[in-house]
């Protein structure tokens, strides 16, 4: 039965609200008015709250024991907790107090648990080495090898990401669009509303001021990131900011794009001292060619990071990325064979369940 909560009480007040919340997270639920109604069903759902109402009735039909059960009443009353125990409720959720935790908790239950992606973050030693062109290009390569791919703005200065991609045009929501959410947002609501491309999706900013996002709204966006995508990309300025170091904390990875400059060496090594502090695997990228004959073992000798690749800037970009060609450019070329060999390093794999399973 393909169904995230059931919902037992024969009050019509509890029903109407409960299924109110469940509609706000995108869950399907359904209400059995006693136990008899519920006994076929009671095994399926993720989810089941009971109505106080139907509490003493529940009780006494015996049903198995199970895990998700919630008791939902309109106080946090001694009795409350008793029928609970009564029922082998693991919660009690008070209406209209915990509306927000019952969201929460239909959303979860509307997911399969089928692991997190993998989250890597890139950041540039300098401006304009390529840091969001290295991001938009590990995303592509990504999204084309079969991975639901997530590639996250982390910048509001920078110029937007659906910019570089030609997606700018794409109806779907930005950041601003999505500034207060707070709660747990359900993933496939997420994949939904962003703008996309085939296994691509961008969440970008919108042209003009930027408008501050509320870090409830960062850690709600990336933890639905991380539950409906393979991978997800945030492309993080120099100067990260709340959001940036939010992603960053969240990152299995960070790789540090680093030109082989001496300027840009010496401004990596103070840059990684203070990446380190919020990301856990901090990794070297070195762009090639020198100007000044820097090899890349120099380099990655004086930062002393493990070595992820080393590429060679394509000079053919700038201008593919003026036209909003990235993706065409990138289909052959050092920078898309060394994305698909960083890829390959990492071993992502999609995730089995996909919608056919969701």
């Amino acid at each position: 039965m393909n169904i995230a909560a059931l919902i037992i009480t024969a009050e019509p007040a509890t029903a109407d609200a409960l299924l109110r919340l469940a509609a706000a997270a995108d869950a399907h639920a359904e209400v059995a008015a006693g136990p008899g109604e519920a006994r076929a069903a009671w095994a399926w759902p993720a989810l089941v709250l009971v109505g106080a109402d139907a509490a003493a009735d529940v009780a006494a039909a015996g049903l198995p024991r199970r895990g998700g059960v919630v008791l939902v009443a309109g106080a946090a009353t001694p009795e409350a907790y008793q029928a609970a125990v009564r029922i082998g409720a693991q919660d009690v959720a008070v209406l209209p107090d915990h509306e927000q935790w019952l969201i929460d908790a239909f959303a979860a239950a509307s997911e399969p648990d089928a692991g997190r992606a993998t989250t890597l973050c890139v950041i540039g030693s300098r401006g304009g080495v390529g840091a969001s062109v290295l991001s938009a290009a590990l995303g592509l390569a990504a999204a084309g090898s079969g991975l639901r791919t997530l590639l996250v703005d982390a910048d509001p200065l920078g110029g937007g990401v659906d910019l570089m991609l030609g997606l700018e045009g794409h109806e779907g929501a930005r950041w601003p669009d999505l500034a207060e959410r707070h709660g747990r947002l359900n993933a496939a609501t997420l994949r939904d509303t962003l703008p996309s491309s085939g296994d691509l999706s961008v969440l970008s900013w919108r042209r003009g001021e930027s408008v501050p996002i509320a870090d409830a709204a960062v850690v709600s966006l990336l933890d639905a990131a991380a539950r409906g995508y393979d991978l997800v990309i945030a492309d993080v300025p120099r100067f990260p900011g709340d959001l940036g170091r939010a992603a960053l904390r969240a990152a299995d990875v960070t790789f540090l794009l680093v030109p082989a400059e001496v300027r840009a060496t010496v401004a990596a090594d103070g840059l990684a001292a203070a990446l380190r502090r919020d990301t856990a695997d901090l990794r070297l990228v070195v762009q090639g060619p020198s100007p000044g004959g820097l090899t890349p073992g120099a380099v990655t000798q004086a930062l002393g990071l493990p070595v992820a690749g080393v590429y060679e800037r394509d000079r053919r970009l700038p201008a593919a990325i003026e036209e909003g060609g990235l993706a065409r450019a990138c289909r052959r070329g050092p920078l898309p064979d060394f994305c698909a060999r960083l890829l390959a390093d990492l071993a992502l794999q999609p995730y089995a369940y996909r919608e056919e399973a969701a």
